[in-house]
């Protein structure tokens, strides 16, 4: 069955299966979590089930209707073969369908032409249509609003599947109209597997999971041998900047650093992922290095949040590495140190 190919969200599977065998199933579902953790393959299966026509009410990933549900088309739009599945996402469509360029947020345009067009009837040829929101929190105030409609007073046929990696920038209203299904982040084991799946060697796998911070996306990415040789000069260029005597060094990587968020917040990762190393080497030896690097790892976290937030890339790493260089021992009354935790 297609939901036996997601790792490590026994909950979040056990809540989508209970309600396709008991035939309750929710007009609306929110998935939550990190980018890379099995929403989509989630999204996907529980598609396959509503649409299955092999007998299966978990889907039995054989039959036509399976298979065209996981198969999308090779050109653009990549979206499914089967008709009653819709994906909704930024910048997914040509300007020339939507009517408009989507670089920064998925348009209303894009929700009047896929939704509000298609909601109200019956599926083409299934017993469901299922809309499938790639990046939810992506929607602009307007487009939330007009799906808003819909999840008032869907028909009983249509369901919706929103995916979500930041919950919080979601209207309230859209919230209170979807049922929320947790995502957590992947353990070690797992991640360690679907490198191995795809061939990643031994000593390459380590080194990726420890910058993974949960998500399968994030580890394929950090055992490309290009990204690891750009990210371990990233990484040089940050500590070399930090024993400079003025912050000259700092100026330069922040003027040349990659404005690609993604990219930038891997090479964060990675950071954080080499100092975690330091304060596990200097516990012991010389705590006070290891206070001083706990806190550097912790401003290095809140440098990934803020490029998360859309914060500017060039000034995050600026006020960052200006940050770690200033960085001192905690005061007494401060919280303990290191408990050191991925995100």
């Amino acid at each position: 069955m297609p939901f036996d190919s997601i790792r490590g969200q026994t909950t979040a599977v056990e809540t989508l299966t209970r309600a396709l065998k008991s035939g309750v199933v929710h007009h609306a579902y929110r998935f939550e979590g990190l980018d890379g953790v099995g929403k989509g393959m989630a999204a996907t299966a529980f598609a396959q089930a509503m649409l299955c026509t092999g007998g299966d009410p978990l889907g039995c990933g054989r039959c036509d209707a399976c298979r065209r549900v996981a198969r999308v088309n090779e050109d653009d739009p990549r979206v499914p073969l089967h008709p009653d599945v819709i994906y909704l996402g930024r910048a997914l469509y040509p300007s020339d369908i939507i009517g408009k360029k989507e670089a920064k947020e998925i348009s209303v345009e894009q929700v009047r032409r896929l939704v509000l067009s298609r909601a109200a009837y019956a599926p083409h040829e299934g017993p469901a249509q299922i809309f499938i929101v790639w990046g939810a929190d992506e929607l602009s105030n307007s487009a939330a609003n007009a799906l808003l409609k819909t999840l008032e007073e869907p028909r009983s046929s249509t369901h919706f599947v929103l995916i979500t990696s930041r919950p919080d920038k979601l209207l309230d209203t859209i919230r209170s109209r979807s049922l929320p299904v947790r995502f957590g982040p992947l353990g070690e084991d797992d991640l360690s597997e679907i490198l191995r799946e795809r061939g990643i060697e031994a000593p390459r796998i380590a080194e990726a999971v420890e910058i993974a911070g949960g998500s399968a996306s994030v580890a394929l990415e950090a055992a490309d041998e290009e990204l690891s040789a750009r990210r371990t000069k990233f990484v040089a260029t940050v500590m070399k900047a930090l024993d400079a005597p003025d912050m000259g060094d700092a100026i330069r990587l922040a003027e040349s650093v990659d404005s690609d968020r993604r990219a930038l917040t891997d090479d964060l990762r990675a950071l954080a992922a080499a100092l975690s190393r330091r304060v596990r080497r200097e516990v012991a030896s010389d705590p006070a290095a290891a206070e001083r690097n706990a806190r550097r790892y912790e401003l290095v976290l809140d440098a990934i949040d803020s490029v998360e937030r859309n914060g500017s890339a060039s000034l995050v790493i600026a006020s960052l590495v200006g940050s770690l260089r200033h960085t001192v021992q905690r005061r007494p009354g401060d919280k303990p140190p290191i408990v050191l935790t991925r995100r």
